[in-house]
C-alpha cells in the first residue's frame, strides 16, 4: 500500500508540473514577466540554503565556529571567482570535509 501512494503521489506531482510547462502558451507572459521570473531561482536559493548553513537541528543560530560556514565562505568565493557550478559544489564540500575530519 506504502509503494502504491508513493507511485501515485510521484505521478501526480509529475503531471501537474508537466501541464504547467507543456500546456501553458510561451507568449502569454509578457517580456517584462519574463524578466522578472528570470530572478526566481536567484532568490529561492539562498532561501533553501541558509537555513541548511546558519541554524541547528533545532533552529538556533550556529556559532562562526561552526565548519558549516566556512564551508559556505570556501563555496562563495569559488563560485564568484569560477562561476562554475560543479566547482563550486565540490569546493564547499571538499572544505567541509577537511574541517571536519582534519581539523
Amino acid at each position: 500500500m506504502t509503494w502504491i501512494s508513493i507511485f501515485i503521489a510521484g505521478l501526480i506531482t509529475y503531471f501537474t508540473r508537466m501541464g504547467m510547462i507543456t500546456l501553458i502558451n510561451k507568449d502569454v507572459f509578457n517580456e517584462n514577466f519574463r524578466k522578472i521570473l528570470n530572478y526566481v531561482p536567484s532568490v529561492v536559493f539562498p532561501s533553501i540554503i541558509f537555513p541548511g548553513v546558519l541554524l541547528d537541528d533545532y533552529g538556533i543560530l550556529v556559532n562562526i565556529s561552526d565548519p558549516k560556514i566556512y564551508g559556505a565562505l570556501v563555496a562563495i568565493i569559488t563560485g564568484y571567482f569560477s562561476r562554475n557550478v560543479i566547482l563550486t559544489i565540490a569546493s564547499g564540500l571538499v572544505s567541509y570535509w577537511f574541517i571536519i575530519f582534519f581539523l
